[in-house]
């Protein structure tokens, strides 16, 4: 079992920055693989960014060069940076941390990208 408890500010101007964090209960050591995915209104949840153990990166064509994923074995965290962020990423962010067979979700992060 794990719980997953996400933060970050949510509420950014076009062109601005922003840093989602995501802290697990359990230690990360025990992971596969952890990910950030968006949940937009009456649409399926879509893959954002991934990250392995051996610091294997993979991010949606959307965000790639503006989007890092990371991860921090000694807080068992996970962080997504945003930068020059548009409008249109704004939508619920949600972490995932896939242990062994099952996966887990954070409550899910509002971004809003707006002037």
């Amino acid at each position: 079992q794990a719980q997953l408890v996400e933060s970050g500010v949510g509420v950014v101007q076009p062109g601005g920055s922003l840093r989602l964090s995501c802290v697990a209960t359990r230690n990360l050591y025990d992971s596969n693989t952890e990910s950030w995915d968006r949940q937009d209104p009456g649409k399926p949840r879509v893959l954002v960014a991934t990250v392995t153990p051996d610091v294997s990166r993979n991010y949606a064509a959307a965000v790639k060069v503006r989007f890092t994923i990371s991860r921090d074995i000694d807080k068992n965290a996970l962080y997504l940076q945003m930068c020059s962020l548009k409008p249109e990423a704004t939508g619920l962010y949600l972490c995932n941390f896939h242990y062994g067979p099952s996966h887990y979700w954070g409550q899910g992060t509002q971004v809003t990208v707006s002037s």
